[in-house]
């Protein structure tokens, strides 16, 4: 078996030895395997920049290492993002450890920097509160992992470093990862359980917006009616896919958009001023932590603005078997 020695060196730079290495083995597979905080492509762009030596010389990603090989590497520091910068925005940080953060975000916050939105995003508070997230998986949008709309409220998962990220992203395309959103919509939901699965793709007319097509992709929703509010219908839903504004498509497709939702529902919305936004909050998720593989769970109660339009129906219209879990 091969023996790696890490010499006392100054910060960033690692030599490694190794002498019973099996022949043939490439070197950016095996740097890899040992720096798993980092993705192996951008091992290999280490590699092509000159930041690793085999034999002090520089090689290449695909360079096969033999026996007695000696590796140096010198790890840059992340790469830093001048369009995204670091803002003391408040965040509601529920829960962080080395290698995650759970973030409770609130309505109108939208995730990370696009044009018209360079500043005031929850990416450029991330990199206030936690500045070591800088390029975590990518300079733009370091350490996220999935998105909520901007309209949308609650709980998003951000990994902290590369090999976090890695195993969260795996995650949610595998599927293993729960989300749930208390949802409120037009008219009454029958039957009480139900699924739709409905293909979504881009709007070819409206090019901001997505719309049911044969030609999309995969898209299935799960739903449990929790109560009536006079007209509408409290419900909790289940995205087992990850499509842009699924639960707004789907709903709007079955007849029941979301409250408040002005641009897959109705432009004159009966609970406004009350309700200025769609009513969408992401109250659930669950997932495995990326470093240790344990069950993690959170939870997120609804907030002040969307319970007051809970409170509202109920006090005027009356409700049935109502009320968020």
């Amino acid at each position: 078996m091969g023996r790696d020695e890490v010499e006392d060196v100054p910060e960033f730079l690692r030599t490694y030895t190794f002498d019973e290495v099996q022949p043939g083995e490439r070197l950016d597979k095996w740097l890899a395997a040992r720096l798993p905080d980092h993705s192996r492509s951008e091992i290999q762009r280490w590699i092509r920049e000159g930041w690793v030596r085999v034999n002090g010389r520089a090689s290449k990603p695909g360079y096969r290492l033999e026996p007695g090989d000696v590796v140096e590497v010198d790890v840059p520091a992340p790469q830093a993002y001048e369009g995204v910068e670091a803002e003391p925005i408040p965040l509601n940080i529920v829960y962080q450890d080395e290698d995650i953060v759970v973030v409770d975000k609130p309505a109108g916050l939208v995730v990370h920097p696009a044009p018209g939105h360079a500043h005031g995003t929850l990416v450029n508070a991330l990199l206030y509160h936690i500045p070591d997230l800088q390029g975590v998986g990518g300079v733009e949008r370091p350490g996220i992992v999935h998105r909520l709309d901007k309209d949308t409220s609650g709980l998003l998962l951000v990994a902290k470093n590369d090999r976090a990220h890695r195993e969260l992203q795996r995650q949610f395309k595998e599927r293993e990862i729960e989300k749930r959103y208390l949802a409120l919509v037009e008219g009454h939901v029958h039957p009480r359980l139900g699924r739709i699965e409905v293909p979504i793709a881009r709007d070819k007319r409206h090019r901001k917006r997505m719309a049911p097509s044969k030609e999309g992709k995969a898209a299935l929703t799960e739903y449990k009616v929790l109560g009536y509010y006079g007209d509408y219908t409290l419900l909790e839903a289940k995205p087992l896919t990850g499509r842009t504004h699924q639960i707004r498509v789907h709903f709007a497709y079955i007849g029941h958009p979301l409250a408040g939702d002005t641009v897959y529902g109705r432009r004159k919305q009966r609970l406004k001023p009350l309700l200025r936004r769609h009513f969408l909050h992401a109250h659930y998720l669950r997932f495995r932590h990326p470093r240790t593989g344990a069950p993690m769970e959170f939870t997120s109660p609804l907030p002040p603005d969307l319970q007051a339009v809970l409170d509202y129906l109920n006090a005027s219209q009356g409700s049935t078997k109502g009320g968020p879990p």
